[in-house]
């Protein structure tokens, strides 16, 4: 591909080395979620929310669990201010929530923005400037020093005006660019920011740092946090966060290995909406937490309302493969990952296993609000028998015959590739009794009537096109004594080789369903099947051998 020249790294190594973080295997705990939907994930929308869409959205985020939520840029426009000012002066934000707010490190913009975070019961006043090389050169035109000054000046505004204002006010301050800056003079700016606001253990500050436009790979972010956490004066009393965008697709693994270097904080999204290609999407963090074991404070256990509430208000689509959230995330069309997960959920129940171990299923699906037999395992042309065996039993309660799966399994496939569609379960149930359920027949059985007489002495009433005949046959029981008096009757030579029963329901009055299988002398392996429903388990037998004898005679 032409043109790959002109590209170089924008990034900067840390001085020194930093990797302890190669050695953790895992997170252990969940890192101070802040949500950005509204501010960041909002300006980005090609139709920013109105207020009222934005209240919604911040109640659902609230319901989620958020304890912090950045509400927007109050200084920007009328509605991002009307709506911070809704949230405070009708009084939605929870006591244990605390309200984010965004400003640059200009003063007339610092002052409208504490103007309209007067009165919130918490807020974190976020101030950020651009510190990068092509922004100090291209943009500002300014020295690393006089960069510093705007965030040393802005910092120590913050500190004058929220004296001023009611509510318990925190500060935030980003290094804007964070990736096209020298990481050591990154960590001068922040430690400038912090000499002024002398941040105290029940007074942290937030450093922020972002990857703005990401253009390193994941393991250099991490190395990168790792020295700014190394680096920061009043660790103990600095609440270090991370902001990652997802221009190189890397968002999630930005932020995991940014925790793994010491990052206590992480801002996202739901679904990773922002600008350009996204912010890290919580959701998916939060969730490969919550398949490891670890509680990530936030609940998506109705990921159905999360999605709808998200589309609805956003206009923006959750793709079907998005990990967790996408309609088909949980879905397996394929035979041999059908069979497994079929298997897996059988040993499941079997072993009763307190750990979630089923194949191809990184969750339990029912977690996040979705069900096994619509969402887990569909069927269409790629399916196989074990796929195909799990919908119907599952949804049904059909049990098929082990010898029967694998017929049943391209039956169903070639259905659904000859429709080029999907088959739904209802679709797969009308095929299966069509087939060998309410098949047309070439003759039927109206009654049978049976005594014990050297066995069972069967009395067999055949219909055949209008014509009914009365056949006397013994079997030593009453299946086999009307197999015996159907095989008189038409001179047939086959052997009844499969039965199979079994109740459709656990109530005392409950339809029984046999299956039996019949094969000629003369070709053993080929066998017909016939199904039979009935209350009476003679009747549906005999039901059964009917349409397995008809589907045969019809070949």
């Amino acid at each position: 591909m032409k043109g790959f020249e002109k590209y170089q790294k924008g990034y900067f190594m840390p001085p020194e080395p930093c990797y302890d973080w190669v050695k953790k295997d895992a997170i252990y705990t969940p890192p101070v979620w802040c949500s950005v939907d509204l501010r960041d994930g909002n300006q980005a929308l090609i139709e920013p929310m109105s207020l009222e869409e934005k209240v919604e959205f911040f109640q659902l985020l609230v319901q989620i669990g958020f304890k912090e939520i950045e509400v927007g840029f109050p200084a920007a426009s009328e509605t991002e201010y009307n709506f911070l000012r809704t949230l405070i002066d009708r009084k939605l934000i929870p006591d244990d929530v605390t309200v984010q707010v965004l400003t640059q490190a200009r003063e007339h913009i610092i002052r409208k923005t504490f103007e309209a975070v007067d009165g919130a019961p918490n807020a974190v006043v976020h101030v950020y400037n651009s510190t990068s090389v092509a922004q100090r050169e291209q943009v500002f035109r300014k020295s690393k020093e006089e960069i510093k000054k705007i965030a040393v000046d802005g910092a120590k505004l913050l500190k004058e005006l929220a004296a001023e204002v009611k509510g318990n006010i925190r500060f935030e301050y980003s290094p804007e660019s964070f990736h096209g800056t020298e990481t050591e003079y990154a960590v001068e700016v922040c430690n400038a920011v912090l000499d002024v606001w002398q941040p105290q253990s029940e007074r942290k500050a937030i450093i922020n740092i972002p990857s703005t436009v990401e253009n390193a790979m994941p393991h250099v972010f991490a190395s990168q946090v790792e020295y700014v956490s190394k680096h920061l004066k009043y660790r103990e009393n600095v609440v270090l966060s991370l902001h990652p965008h997802n221009d190189r697709g890397c968002g999630v693994a930005t932020a995991e290995l940014g925790v793994l270097a010491g990052a206590d904080r992480i801002e996202g999204t739901l679904f990773g909406n922002g600008e350009r290609t996204g912010n890290m999407d919580i959701v998916t963090m939060g969730m490969n937490l919550y398949s490891h074991g670890v509680d990530p404070q936030l609940d998506f256990s109705d990921m159905k309302h999360i999605v709808e509430t998200y589309e609805r208000l956003t206009n923006m689509q959750v793709s079907m493969r998005q990990p967790y959230a996408g309609e088909l995330v949980f879905t397996a069309f394929s035979g041999s990952h059908q069979d497994a997960i079929s298997k897996g959920m059988a040993f499941r129940e079997e072993t009763a296993s307190p750990y979630w171990t089923v194949p191809y299923l990184p969750i339990d699906p029912k977690d996040v609000g979705r069900t096994y037999d619509s969402d887990v395992i569909r069927i269409n042309s790629q399916s196989g028998k074990g796929g195909v065996s799990y919908v119907l039993k599952n949804r049904f309660g059909v049990i098929l015959p082990d010898k029967m799966k694998e017929e049943v399994g391209y039956l169903m496939k070639d259905v659904s590739d000859h429709e080029h569609a999907e088959l739904n379960p209802q679709e797969m149930i009308d095929v299966l009794k069509s087939t060998y359920l309410n098949i047309d027949r070439k003759f039927d059985i109206s009654e049978c009537h049976f005594k014990q007489e050297d066995g069972i002495q069967a009395t067999v009433t055949i219909v055949e096109d209008g014509k009914t005949t009365v056949v006397e046959a013994k079997g030593n029981g009453r299946l086999n004594a009307v197999n015996n008096g159907i095989k008189q009757h038409f001179g047939l030579n086959y052997a009844l080789d499969e039965y199979e029963e079994h109740s459709l329901s656990k109530r005392s009055n409950a339809l029984a369903m046999t299956y039996v299988g019949i094969a000629r002398e003369e070709d053993a392996k080929k066998l017909y099947w016939g199904i039979g429903i009935d209350a009476d388990i003679i009747k549906s037998s005999v039901i059964a051998l009917v349409n397995a004898v008809n589907r045969m005679m019809k070949e």
